[in-house]
């Protein structure tokens, strides 16, 4: 549980039980085939010990079976940047209507701001309900893969790479590809946001929106673990580790590490006024410097733009909000969090 001001936190129970168990210790084994890690240094070795397979890349693992070369997995990632950056350049509405259930508005707003001009089957791969199991997404993208694409004026450019292909595997396989690409960089943004603003909103005029985004990544990192499969590399490095041991990577208790952190439990943007959210021991929101997450520069500015439309339009957290909850998921962030226009 983490008490901001007014507000509470509760953490799922294998969550909290993370926090409660392993703070302070560098290893802990978790079960019969897993370890835990929080200690920067063996950290450190660990993630350059070698090179992440395709099996342990967050995104760009095989899709339905079929490997994502890293070459086209860097041509998805071009092509959604040029989108981020398209939309960036566009003219927002003096009021924009971004009051509900966060993240989920924040989410659709994302996904209309890149993708609104490419084909509704293509736009509801971004819905959140697919989220509810693998199955339903596959059925869906192997239905919308029945036919090729007619692309519209102002679709994007990740909708042109996936248009390009031609027979009905190759459609299934780039629509799953446009899901893993795109997905990701708006249901990151909208959590992470949605996090600073259960955090910390009202936030102080002076501070800057970086700051507040910095610190909510620390307090409620997206990527909260890294895994990385059994590997004989890890032995050298540490006896308790065995050979058939998978270690999971802990960044949401390094960024708790009071040996790290001033006041690790507390809200404050104004520690990165001095720290650099880039060599910083322990701190790893984008992943490790020897694999750093590809979309972290699509996501940090798209969330700066994001978080200052609501402050200059006056959103905050309904006052009549004092809990939220963050489930046990892939992507860590509060749920069900009530914004409004003050």
């Amino acid at each position: 549980m983490l008490t901001t001001g007014t507000r509470t936190t509760v953490f799922a129970p294998r969550l909290q039980a993370l926090l409660n168990d392993h703070r302070g210790i560098d290893l802990l084994r978790l079960d019969a085939n897993t370890v835990g890690v929080a200690a920067p240094a063996l950290i450190d070795q660990i993630l350059s010990a070698r090179a992440a397979t395709e099996f342990e890349r967050p995104t760009f693992k095989p899709l339905h079976g079929r490997s994502i070369p890293r070459d086209y997995a860097l041509k998805s990632m071009q092509a959604i940047g040029r989108d981020v950056r398209t939309a960036m350049k566009k003219q927002q509405p003096e009021k924009i209507d971004l009051s509900g259930e966060w993240p989920h508005v924040g989410h659709v707003f994302l996904r209309d701001l890149i993708l609104g001009g490419d084909p509704y089957r293509l736009r509801f791969l971004m819905d959140r309900i697919l989220e509810l199991t693998p199955k339903l997404t596959w059925a869906v993208i192997a239905t919308g893969a029945l036919t090729s694409f007619k692309l519209q004026p102002g679709a994007s450019a990740l909708a042109t790479l996936t248009a390009s292909a031609s027979t009905y595997a190759d459609r299934r396989y780039a629509m799953g590809l446009y899901r893993r690409t795109a997905a990701p960089v708006c249901f990151t943004i909208s959590t992470l946001v949605a996090n600073a603003l259960w955090l910390g909103a009202p936030f102080d005029d002076a501070m800057s929106n970086r700051n507040i985004l910095y610190e909510a990544l620390r307090l409620l990192p997206p990527s909260w673990n890294i895994l990385r499969n059994a590997s004989p590399e890890y032995c050298a490095l540490d006896s308790r580790i065995g050979p058939d041991d998978d270690v999971l990577i802990l960044p949401l208790v390094s960024h708790r590490d009071t040996a790290l952190w001033d006041d690790p439990e507390a809200f404050r943007p104004e520690r990165w006024n001095s720290l650099n959210p880039d060599d910083h021991p322990g701190f790893l929101p984008f992943g490790h410097v020897s694999e750093r997450c590809w979309g972290q520069n699509m996501v940090i500015p798209l969330a700066e733009m994001l978080l200052n439309i609501l402050r200059n339009d006056g959103f905050a957290v309904s006052p009549r909000q004092t809990v939220a909850t963050v489930p046990l998921a892939g992507l860590l962030g509060v749920s069900e969090v009530k914004i409004s226009r003050r």
